[in-house]
């Protein structure tokens, strides 16, 4: 068998890892430079000039101007946690590194907290990233499948239509090399073509070329605007073998493979999670499930709130 050469590109070594997260300082200077790429700015004001006033050993941002106070975690998932910052950094790496995903049973042990609290991270960091994807629009040309995720249960159709299991469409964009950028899976009530519809209206850009196999359902993405390129499988022509659906089947699989690790998340955050991990970056155009810098960095990039609160 051919070995698959995407899996054995260079992550971030845990050694990597600890070099440039290793302390509290290392953690709070990568919070700062996510936070305010450009320096900082007041958040009431807008201004930029600011003076550093010390509350004990809590660093806070005072602006000049107005003389808002903020404080680097204020307006993020950390706001008046009593965990250390490199606790929820070791949380995001350990998190980024495996398409088997970590159980908060497992991240328990990894980073040395209580279950609640490696519970309560989990999720919040699930839960932050899912916000985050709620904008997503795709472009360019998109490989989309109709997918099924659920529970096991007895009895019933298995696969398409089955009554066991959720639908979902699976897409996910690629550049003109074929690299993967970006992806959502949106759960649907049915694949019929009102529902693809407005499917298409929500989640992709009228200049998108969609890559799908021959069900009817798929041509309704015209309704948006894209340009539609079926492509006809069969018993002896399987998706699974066709080059124009690698990327989306790659997916699908990774994504079964990570929820095993998921426990008690629904199925939409478990998707929305996974594809903050697995997908390609639109900035770096490398992937992100092999390169763990850039997921560390991804998901830090999502612990940001849309209305950041003061101190």
């Amino acid at each position: 068998m051919t070995p698959n050469q995407l899996q054995f590109q260079p992550g971030l070594s845990l050694s990597s890892f600890l070099h440039d997260y290793g302390t509290e300082a290392l953690c709070e200077a990568a919070l700062e430079k996510s936070r305010w790429p450009k320096g900082y700015i007041c958040p009431a004001c807008e201004s930029r000039s600011h003076c550093i006033v010390w509350h004990g050993r809590v660093k806070t941002f005072q602006c000049n101007r107005c003389h808002t106070q903020v404080t680097l975690t204020a307006g993020t998932i950390f706001h008046a946690t009593k965990l250390s910052l490199v606790k929820w950094f070791q949380a995001m790496y350990f998190m980024t590194q495996t398409k088997n995903n970590v159980s908060a049973l497992e991240l328990k042990r990894l980073i040395g907290v209580c279950y609640r609290t490696a519970w309560r991270v989990k999720h919040k960091l699930a839960q932050v990233m899912s916000e985050r994807e709620e904008t997503t629009i795709l472009s360019g040309r998109v490989e989309v499948d109709d997918a099924y995720l659920g529970g096991q249960h007895p009895g019933g159709k298995a696969g398409r239509g089955s009554e066991n299991k959720v639908p979902f469409v699976a897409a996910v964009e690629t550049n003109d090399q074929g690299h993967p950028m970006r992806a959502v899976f949106t759960p649907v009530k049915s694949f019929s073509s009102a529902e693809i519809a407005a499917w298409a209206l929500n989640w992709l850009a009228p200049t998108a070329t969609v890559v799908s196999d021959g069900l009817a359902c798929f041509r309704a993405v015209t309704a948006a605007g894209c340009a539609h390129a079926p492509q006809i499988v069969g018993t002896k022509r399987k998706s699974t073998d066709m080059d124009c659906f690698a990327w989306v089947n790659t997916l699908l699989s990774n994504i079964k493979t990570a929820i095993v690790g998921m426990e008690k998340l629904s199925v939409l955050v478990v998707l929305l999670l996974v594809v903050r991990f697995l997908t390609w970056s639109r900035l770096t155009g490398s992937p992100a499930y092999l390169r763990g810098q850039f997921a560390l960095k991804n998901s830090l990039a999502a612990t940001r709130l849309s209305n950041p609160c003061h101190r």
